[in-house]
């Protein structure tokens, strides 16, 4: 979600996913896939540094998210409850990491002498 100001005012979140096109007419207006348009009060150009803003931090934090075992589950119709055929077209009975979450205590603990953070 970006933060976003209304002319009125207001600010409000969008969901920069949903964000179809922006035009600069002379207000900023932003369409959304489902055709809802919103006019706020920051240009253009502002708002396309917003979003690059937003998607740079999800790919930096998805950097610190580990995903747990990925397994397809058992088909209720299959009698002897095998893994679908699909599961091993993927290889999803492979070793996977598992899943954590890192807190705010984690990036102070893991920062290196320069102030970079370091992997587990």
């Amino acid at each position: 979600m970006i933060s976003l100001t209304r002319l009125s005012g207001s600010v409000f979140a969008l969901n920069a996913d949903l964000i179809e096109r922006i035009d600069s007419t002379p207000d900023t207006v932003i369409t959304l896939v489902d055709g809802k348009k919103y006019v706020v009060a920051e240009p253009l150009r502002e708002v396309m540094a917003t979003i690059l803003r937003h998607r740079a931090e999800v790919v930096a934090l998805s950097g610190h998210i580990h995903v747990g075992e990925l397994l397809l589950p058992r088909d209720p119709h299959d009698p002897l409850h095998a893994q679908p055929a699909l599961a091993s077209l993927l290889d999803l009975q492979q070793a996977r990491p598992t899943l954590s979450v890192v807190d705010a205590g984690y990036a102070a603990a893991t920062r290196g002498s320069e102030g970079e953070v370091t992997p587990r």
